[in-house]
């Protein structure tokens, strides 16, 4: 039984592994919005941000996991980071948010992770914060933790996320960002489908500021699925409330942004509600028990604050004027990272033996090309 139970661990992790490698919606002819992405389509493509992920897949009832988002590789209590929070709807947790509202910055990693582990997180990133160089009379942390619930495919009243997994996501965090089952969205849905992580990122022209947007989402909520406009929830006729009972819409979808744009909390909090919109153009209504939030962060050196500052800062900002085409970005990568995460889901099953199917490509490929979102050859 031992050696019948290895067999298929080992099979559900060669299987989820190379589930992180196909294709991205890109690789089938969509392009969403006017932007062009920049090089890695990830929010890794603003310097300096790394991701990283810690996936626990284990037995028939462990689909769970962490991410951490680090907007930059240093020491952020020392030198926070301004940020800005948008609550969409607020049936959710995201520890820490006052004070980013308060102050408006963030002074630790942002992590992900699941509902009922938003305790862990906490504790691994405060752990990590601590025990940094420079932080040895630190007696105060502000950790930004935020959730969805996985508990339909995972284990979730045994909490199996650590500490110690919180701080092996942050430290093995880097510029190559995993997408679909992994970290935080192992057992997440999305639409009906398998959900999960995504990414994107957007690129501005020079002459619009050359700034680059980039966008991580955990996706785990419902609604009429839209991809780049077409109505495909629709034609594969699974939407939320088409059966009355099935299909559930409740879930939550956690939105980080980031941007190296000299950006103060102001114009952050900004930013953060456009990622909304994206949230909506692909069809998420926000039903009554998701929990929909948005992280927004510049990279901006400029723009940081150091804990030894002069008591009068001088920064230089972008002007509310020259903000339009940072909304833009951050709705078109919005949309790209939600959809980016269901290309990369696959089929799972999980406690209680309930199965989540991937997004069946076989079927909605047809219907893009049928509306002219991906030209047929």
């Amino acid at each position: 039984m031992k050696k019948l139970f290895t067999c298929f661990f080992i099979l559900l992790t060669v299987q989820f592994a190379g589930a992180q490698h196909k294709k991205r919606a890109r690789d089938y002819g969509l392009h969403f919005g006017v932007i062009s992405p920049g090089k890695q389509n990830t929010i890794t493509d603003v310097a300096g941000v790394k991701v990283g992920h810690v996936t626990l897949i284990k037995g028939d009832s462990i689909r769970t996991g962490v991410t951490a988002i680090l907007p930059y590789d240093g020491n952020i209590f020392q030198n926070k980071v301004p940020a800005g929070i948008f609550i969409g709807n607020g049936f959710g947790k995201l520890a820490g948010t006052t004070q980013v509202i308060e102050l408006g910055n963030i002074e630790t990693p942002i992590v992900l992770t699941n509902t009922l582990n938003v305790a862990a997180g906490m504790d691994g990133a405060i752990a990590y914060t601590l025990g940094q160089k420079g932080n040895e009379k630190v007696q105060s942390v502000n950790a930004l933790v935020g959730e969805t619930n996985d508990g339909f495919l995972n284990d979730i009243r045994g909490t199996h996320v650590t500490k110690d997994d919180v701080i092996a996501a942050i430290k093995n965090a880097g510029a190559s960002v995993e997408e679909g089952a992994v970290g935080a969205g192992t057992g997440t849905v999305c639409f009906g489908y398998k959900g999960g992580i995504g990414t994107a990122s957007r690129l501005l022209p020079k002459s619009l500021g050359g700034y680059t947007v980039g966008v991580l989402v955990q996706t785990n909520f419902g609604g009429v699925l839209q991809i780049d406009g077409v109505p495909v929830g629709k034609e594969l006729g699974k939407f939320e409330f088409s059966n009355q009972l099935m299909n559930n819409v409740d879930g939550s979808c956690m939105m980080v942004v980031a941007t190296d744009a000299p950006l103060d909390s102001r114009n952050l909090q900004r930013l953060a509600k456009r990622a909304f919109m994206g949230l909506a153009k692909t069809g998420g209504i926000a039903s009554n028990g998701s929990g929909d939030y948005v992280i927004a962060f510049s990279t901006a050196a400029s723009v940081r604050v150091p804990n030894q500052s002069k008591q009068l800062q001088q920064v230089q900002l972008l002007q509310n004027e020259d903000t339009s085409p940072l909304f833009l970005a951050t709705i078109e990568a919005t949309e790209e990272a939600i959809i980016n995460s269901l290309f990369a889901g696959i089929t799972m099953i999980g406690k209680g033996g309930h199965k989540v199917e991937a997004l069946p490509l076989d079927k909605v490929i047809p219907i893009l090309k049928k509306y002219n979102a991906i030209k047929s050859e």
